[in-house]
Parts: structure tokens; C-alpha cells; sequence
């Protein structure tokens, strides 16, 4: 639908609903997170790399470049979410909320299928500082999908009653 300015003018939400605010929590902590990637790479803090001890310990530098070039990588992927999310929060309806929730959910899901595995292992190994790190890691991963798992939940037994 079309305003007399042309935009198009989503469905209004008269109080903030429970998947909206999940999905602004997200963005957010994963804000915080890009920043840190982009700007302080080798901080301990968010998702730095600088808690992989491999990333302070390389002295050639095509691989400083490859290792430069994954982190931004992966800071410009967490972008195209964020901004997404952003537009789904400020153009989308319910039903297209519903379902950036649940494509969340899923995504954030393959985090334990591919990338725990390996940090537990790397840990295990003491390439990582602090130890134990990615146990706290997969408690935050693991906190994000029970946040949108359970607003995913509330919002649709709201519908019910």
C-alpha cells in the first residue's frame, strides 16, 4: 500500500510486542559485537578474536591478512543481519517478524552444529585465553536462542488467548 508520498507505510504497532523487543536486543549486543570486530579485532571482549591465542602469536604476514580478512568477513555477514533486522523491525508486518524470528532461531542454531565444536576443541587444547571461554560462549549463543525461541512462543500463545 501506497501513502500519498509514495512510501509504504507499515502496519503500526501501538506498544513494542515481544518479538520486536527480542529482536532489539539482538541488534544491540550484535552491534556492540561488529564494532569490536571492526575496530578492535584483538579484543578479548564481545567476539574479538583476541581470545584465539594463534591470532596474537602469527608472525607471517599473508596470514595476518587471511586472519584480517576472515574477522572483517565475518563483521560485514553480522552487518547484513543487523541491517536486515533493522528494516524488519521499522517496514515489517507481524507475520514477517514471525518469521525473521524463527530464521534467527535456525541460524543462530548452526552455531553448535559447526563453530562450538571447534572452539571447544581449541579450548581444550589452551589455544584460547581466558580458558573456558567457549563454555561462556555457548551459554551467550545458547541465551540468544532461548530469548527468541521464547518470545517466538509468547507472541503466538498471546494469539491464542
Amino acid at each position: 500500500m501506497a501513502s500519498r508520498s509514495g512510501w509504504y507505510k507499515p502496519e503500526r504497532v501501538n506498544e513494542m510486542d515481544v518479538l520486536s523487543i527480542a529482536i532489539l536486543i539482538f541488534i544491540c549486543m550484535e552491534t556492540a559485537n561488529v564494532i569490536i570486530l571492526y575496530f578492535f579485532p584483538g579484543s578479548r571482549l564481545g567476539n574479538g578474536v583476541g581470545v584465539f591465542n594463534p591470532f596474537h602469536q602469527t608472525e607471517d604476514e599473508p596470514q595476518k591478512l587471511f586472519a584480517s580478512y576472515l574477522v572483517n568477513w565475518v563483521a560485514g555477514v553480522k552487518l547484513i543481519f543487523l541491517v536486515l533486522l533493522v528494516v524488519v523491525l521499522l517496514a515489517g508486518n507481524e507475520q514477517v517478524r514471525i518469521w525473521a524470528v524463527v530464521a534467527m532461531i535456525l541460524s543462530i542454531a548452526t552455531y553448535f552444529w559447526r563453530l562450538h565444536p571447534i572452539i571447544k576443541k581449541l579450548d581444550a587444547m589452551g589455544e584460547i585465553t581466558p580458558a573456558g571461554y567457549s563454555k561462556g560462549l555457548g551459554w551467550m549463543i545458547g541465551g540468544f536462542l532461548i530469548m527468541f525461541s521464547l518470545a517466538l512462543v509468547i507472541h503466538l500463545l498471546m494469539k491464542l488467548i
